[in-house]
């Protein structure tokens, strides 16, 4: 496996395009488009607040129930949820006029929208917006990268990735791109995400390889706690790389998950790096639990804590916080069994052990604390399981960003 350029257009036959449509934003894009030269078997995951946007709706039925696509169409600025039957005949008439530029049928578009919960979209402008987008599709890493910023709301930078795998002598690519920064606290996942490979697999393993995948990935960042209406994940397969068809969990399989896995994770670290307002990754490896639930729940446990979050914006190695956080968590364990370490780079410092604080040094912590990656680590000696988590520090600008975010 190699990390390669061209973000959603790594892969063999997509294409990408970004739009200036006006919708909220002025001076910038706003609208990007995903095409496939061939069909896709699509697989999706999606939010589970029970307030789930249009667009949300709209991909899950045609994710679950027909199982393919060939283009996506999203927009950035406002959320088309809680928009009613409106929000929905938007996404119709977004959909349908994408697939007559195109020249496929309505229900090959999947759409996604990112920005303010409540504002209905201007139809008009998604329409013209959907036709020039259409027009202005082109293949390789600079079209992706448009795509990516085009899709952006209170997001630093674009966020893409790509692979470049083998398979039976075949070189297999998977590309994807995701917008997140603030409402960031998965479950499924808070965000909107867009990955695509040329590989040939059948539609059930697909799902079950991204929904796999998510569960370590994705699920494990959280910035703010809030988990959004409008999460959507999907991948889509045009089986154009010509490698024979994965229909079982063999070998290939393992390979393609594998790979998978890994543009995941990298692009949910780059959301939780991201977190608006952030100065750090934060990430929380709990290990030594003695289930791999357990492990994921202590780890996001600290992640989440907005205490702990301020704390590593000050760089502040008030560890009482850390352990209150696992001790609150629900699980299960001996407090007095638990060592916790602060580690940045290739420093590592033990802050408590035997069921007290050590004699390590204030100022060496804090110059620790003070790196843009920061990692928190919880022994736990009850078993041989472990998770990661991943977020940021809370500042001043978050705040900021979110008290004034629709004016």
């Amino acid at each position: 496996m190699i990390k390669i350029k061209g973000g959603v257009c790594a892969a063999k036959g997509f294409k990408a395009a970004a739009y200036a449509a006006g919708i909220k934003y002025q001076g910038r894009t706003d609208m990007a488009m995903l095409y496939s030269e061939s069909p896709c078997a699509v697989a999706g995951t999606f939010t589970s607040n029970l307030f789930k946007a249009a667009p949300v709706i709209w991909d899950a039925d045609i994710v679950h129930g027909r199982g393919r696509a060939q283009a996506v169409v999203v927009n950035s600025g406002i959320a088309n949820a809680c928009t009613g039957e409106e929000g929905l005949d938007c996404c119709r008439s977004t959909a349908k006029a994408a697939a007559e530029a195109l020249g496929i049928e309505t229900e090959d578009v999947l759409l996604g929208s990112t920005g303010v919960i409540g504002m209905q979209l201007p139809v008009d402008k998604l329409e013209a917006g959907a036709r020039a987008l259409a027009g202005k599709l082109a293949g390789g890493a600079d079209a992706a990268n448009e795509a990516a910023r085009a899709i952006m709301t209170t997001d630093t930078h674009e966020k893409e990735t790509a692979r470049e795998i083998e398979i039976d002598g075949i070189k297999v690519h998977i590309g994807g791109m995701t917008k997140g920064s603030g409402m960031i606290h998965p479950n499924m996942c808070t965000m909107l995400g867009y990955l695509t490979t040329d590989i040939a697999i059948d539609r059930k393993l697909l799902q079950k390889a991204l929904s796999l995948a998510v569960v370590d990935t994705f699920n494990m960042i959280s910035v703010d706690g809030d988990t959004s209406t409008n999460d959507t994940l999907l991948l889509m397969a045009n089986g154009m790389a010509g490698n024979p068809v994965i229909d079982t969990e063999d070998e290939r399989y393992e390979i393609f998950k594998e790979a998978l896995f890994d543009v995941c994770l990298y692009l949910a670290k780059e959301m939780a790096a991201d977190g608006e307002g952030a100065t750090k990754l934060v990430e929380c490896t709990v290990r030594g639990a003695d289930t791999k639930d357990n492990a994921r729940t202590l780890a996001k446990s600290v992640i989440c804590s907005s205490l702990v979050k301020a704390a590593m914006y000050g760089c502040d190695a008030n560890w009482g916080r850390e352990l209150c956080a696992l001790g609150y968590s629900g699980v299960t364990f001996d407090p007095k069994k638990v060592d916790m370490y602060f580690k940045a780079g290739d420093h590592e410092m033990l802050i408590f052990t035997g069921g007290v604080g050590t004699d390590y040094s204030e100022e060496e912590a804090a110059k620790l604390l003070s790196e843009d990656h920061v990692e928190i680590i919880a022994d736990m000696h009850m078993g041989d399981e472990s998770a990661v988590a991943y977020g940021c520090d809370l500042t001043y600008d978050y705040v900021k960003i979110n008290a004034d975010y629709r004016s």
